[in-house]
């Protein structure tokens, strides 16, 4: 028997582990979220903050507006900016979320209709030289639509926060920042990471 030959290793000894190809739903959300995430424009970001510099320093208001999970980041993204960005600052931001106020939304929709709730907000308040933000995943929700039409219409200023391939929205706005992946969810999740670079970056560097 050659020498190599005199201790055999057994066939099983020489099988691995059987190993996991698949990663948990978890992980697979992670790793498209960062994907989703690389995908955000920075120069579009860096352009939004320049924007909301320049209209609270021209002490213009600033509007932003959503619906559904798009309704609850606009609202977010106001309080940062009301009071994280604002507070006990020499320069404060002049924004309203038109998501919030209840008895209004909730009239309009009632009694004229829901695609009317935020461009009629727009009618009482928004002057030429304002800033108004959209917010909305799809980009077709048809009460963003009216407001992004009326706002372009007056002078405003308009920046879109779209997803997927940027919908009607997207084209209509002078700045859309568009989240170019399909997945409403880590669309969602990227629109709140890009009001979170706007609002910190005040917060943290400018004091």
């Amino acid at each position: 028997m050659p020498a190599g030959d005199r201790y055999p290793v057994p066939l099983h000894a020489c099988r691995r582990p059987t190993q996991i190809l698949s990663m948990t739903f978890t992980e697979q959300y992670r790793v498209d979220l960062l994907k989703t995430i690389e995908a955000i424009d920075l120069n579009k970001v860096n352009q939004a903050i320049e924007w909301f510099r320049e209209a609270r320093d021209g002490g213009r208001r600033i509007f932003v507006c959503g619906n559904g999970g798009s309704a609850s980041t606009a609202s977010h993204f106001a309080c940062d900016i009301v009071k994280g960005a604002s507070f006990n600052r020499a320069s404060r931001f002049r924004i309203m979320a038109l998501t919030d106020p209840l008895p209004t939304l909730t009239a309009y929709a009632n009694d004229v209709g829901y695609d009317v709730v935020f461009v009629e907000q727009l009618k009482n308040f928004a002057v030429p030289g304002d800033l108004f933000m959209a917010i909305s995943g799809s980009g077709n929700s048809p009460n963003v639509l009216r407001a992004m039409e009326y706002a372009n219409t007056i002078g405003c200023r308009t920046i879109a926060l779209t997803g997927r391939d940027g919908g009607k929205l997207g084209p209509m706005a002078q700045l859309n920042i568009q989240i170019p992946v399909p997945h409403m969810g880590r669309i969602e999740d990227a629109h709140m990471n890009v009001c979170h670079m706007i609002g910190y970056y005040f917060m943290e560097t400018e004091h």
